[in-house]
């Protein structure tokens, strides 16, 4: 299994993932949260069929597992998050939640006995 390299942005609505996978189809490619704070990002890229009358002189790309598990931080939304693989890379965006607003003081009537 490889640790394959990720660059992870952090912008005011969200943090992205940016990883690369090289080779691989977005069908290859699962994007799940585990435990409700663990982005599991992995993929396995295949072999490819031979096709009558080829046969390999050298083969030195191997099928290979790619995984890559993130911890995510308390402020964000696990049901807004979006995965797009374009040209190899893959860009896993995962919004965070509004910070709450500020609570306000309460006035507590005094009343005479």
């Amino acid at each position: 299994m490889a640790s394959t390299p990720a660059d992870v942005k952090e912008y005011s609505n969200a943090y992205v993932f940016i990883i690369d996978m090289p080779g691989l189809k977005s069908g290859d490619i699962k994007v799940q949260v585990e435990d409700d704070n663990v982005l599991l990002i992995s993929g396995k890229r295949k072999r490819e069929e031979e096709k009558e009358g080829a046969k390999y002189a050298r083969m030195e790309r191997r099928v290979r597992k790619f995984m890559r598990r993130f911890k995510l931080p308390e402020n964000v939304n696990t049901d807004a998050i979006s995965a797009v693989n374009q040209e190899g890379v893959l860009t896993v965006s995962v919004e965070k939640v509004p910070p709450p607003e500020p609570k306000k003081p309460k006035t507590i009537e005094v009343k005479i006995a």
